[in-house]
């Protein structure tokens, strides 16, 4: 019998993010979480990956399939690193192992950009969380669709700081290191066009990566389980069926 699939949402989303994709995945045992700092979630953690995932699997099965998106492929990467054993299979989508540039880095968001989300955060949240979402479905053939749903899944947090750690750990996190050693079967699904994550960046992932395999949609941005998630539902199912290595 195949495990439970855990899917975690991405930044000031909610698990309302996957509906489309599980309702299109039959009977699975899908168990959408909710990330720390949103609300419902864990809070008062510190800022650091590994303290996020560990808190994290204490909600998840002994085995399960793993599936994140944005954010929640981020710590998706770093509960895969911790609990090699326990995870059997990952989907990330729209995901980025380091999400600013730096350096040696072409591949993620310009770092001034990242900059200034997190220094107007604690001034206008409400205007950071808009820019971020326009940005998630800028590049997307349904971009108003896409816009649609992301704002129906957005939290409305009474306390902003465990989003601002969010956007923190975006920032600060670099995982590159740790993918050759992430030998586990890994599906990533990818917007062509994300304006958000480049699609480069899903590429050097999947050329790092021991196991993994890239598909990249077209016309889709940052969200292409909510772009296309017929196509998304199959990609996943397909990956997901497949034996055991």
């Amino acid at each position: 019998m195949r495990p439970p699939l855990v899917m975690l949402h991405g930044w000031a989303s909610s698990p309302a993010v996957w509906q489309a994709t599980t309702r299109r995945m039959g009977a699975h045992d899908a168990r959408p979480l909710i990330l720390p700092g949103h609300p419902g979630g864990i809070v008062g953690l510190a800022t650091c990956l590994d303290d996020w995932a560990l808190a994290m699997l204490d909600d998840c099965p002994p085995r399960f399939d793993l599936c994140g998106w944005s954010l929640g492929g981020l710590l998706a990467l770093g509960i895969a690193r911790m609990a090699p054993r326990r995870v059997r299979r990952l989907v990330l989508i729209g995901a980025s192992p380091c999400f600013s540039a730096r350096d040696d880095w072409t591949n993620g968001l310009d770092a001034a950009v990242v900059a200034r989300f997190r220094s107007e955060f604690a001034d206008d949240a409400d205007r950071v969380m808009a820019r971020f979402h326009a940005l998630q479905s800028l590049g997307d053939s349904r971009r108003r669709a896409v816009a649609a749903e992301l704002a129906h899944c957005a939290v409305v947090p009474a306390g902003r700081g465990g989003l601002a750690a969010g956007l923190q750990l975006l920032d600060d996190t670099d995982l590159r290191a740790a993918l050759p050693s992430l030998d586990l079967p890994i599906r990533l699904l990818h917007g062509a066009d994300d304006a958000l994550i480049p699609a480069s960046a899903a590429v050097a992932m999947s050329d790092a990566l021991p196991q993994g395999r890239l598909t990249l949609l077209d016309d889709c941005g940052h969200a292409p389980h909510l772009s296309r998630p017929d196509d998304c539902a199959a990609l996943m199912e397909g990956f997901l069926a497949e034996h055991d290595r």
